[in-house]
């Protein structure tokens, strides 16, 4: 799969914002989709206009516990389609209401759009969930930018006083990555190359001097403690790995509880090919299993 998707991205010019979209689009056409209670898409208000979200129900009986899900694409490509197979999967096995967010892409809107967005969704997510049949237990879960999305949404709820969210999940997050990391140096081109790397950063960030802000890379943070129990999902063959690893530690050092499992086989992005590798749905399993039993337990 990894081979095909880089022979897909050679026939697109360098750095195609809208190659990369059609990319991204045509892998999630071809995923199955299991089924669910329920689907529906709505919009919302946002900092910047209307935000769409997709609210996943679990078959049963209301209330469940909620989660807002932030997709990743390095802030510059996906949607509510691109992990829909995903999103879908992680309802079934965390008996969970799942709300994904479409948050605004760079380079058209670059940092702090995509933050605005998803603290915004996280907020009116925490503000509906007797609508949502929500037990009002709320976690936040997202995978590579949307894994740093989901942690930066918990430091802003932290610092602004709410919504209390009880559990963060992070998959591969794209958090901390400095390029002499060893996972950079040994594994950038499997999936992620070092052109992609700085690509992505450009489009989002824009500049270093962006990047030393928390909410654009929360290892910059001075204090993570008080933030929501962590599950931390790494992958062996990921460039993001070590950054990934780093922020476990710097979470765990700030006194909070994390569980951080590292798929030693794994490259970036296999936890969303459910289609293509097995261990895509075990990962998914694995952090439904954390959230479910944080969650479940309140």
């Amino acid at each position: 799969m990894v081979r095909r998707q880089r022979r897909v991205q050679r026939l697109l010019p360098d750095q195609s914002v809208r190659g990369l979209r059609w990319l991204t689009r045509l892998g999630a056409w071809l995923r199955d989709a299991p089924s669910v209670g329920t689907v529906h898409d709505r919009a919302i208000a946002g900092p910047d206009g209307e935000i769409s979200i997709r609210i996943y129900r679990p078959e049963g009986e209301t209330p469940f516990p909620t989660i807002v899900y932030f997709h990743g694409g390095g802030f510059v490509s996906g949607d509510l389609e691109s992990h829909d197979a995903l999103c879908r999967y992680l309802t079934r096995e965390s008996e969970c209401v799942v709300v994904s967010v479409d948050y605004r892409l760079a380079p058209e809107h670059p940092f702090p759009g995509a933050v605005e967005d998803a603290i915004a969704a996280t907020e009116w997510v925490a503000d509906h969930t007797d609508s949502l049949g929500g037990t009002g237990q709320l976690a936040v879960v997202g995978d590579s930018a949307g894994g740093n999305l989901a942690t930066v949404t918990t430091l802003a709820a932290r610092d602004r006083g709410g919504p209390e969210i009880d559990y963060q999940a992070l998959i591969y997050p794209g958090v901390g990555t400095r390029e002499d990391q060893e996972s950079v140096r040994e594994h950038a081109d499997l999936v992620l190359s070092r052109a992609d790397l700085e690509w992505f950063r450009d489009c989002y960030y824009g500049s270093e001097i962006t990047l030393q802000n928390p909410y654009a890379d929360p290892t910059r943070a001075c204090d993570l403690s008080g933030l929501p129990p962590a599950t931390v999902i790494t992958a062996g063959f990921d460039p993001l790995r070590d950054g990934g690893r780093a922020y476990a530690e710097q979470l765990q050092a700030a006194g909070v509880a994390v569980r951080h499992v590292e798929y030693e086989d794994m490259i970036h992005g296999f936890v969303s090919m459910t289609d293509q590798i097995d261990r895509s749905t075990e990962a998914i399993a694995d952090v439904a299993e954390g959230l479910r039993t944080a969650l479940l337990a309140e």
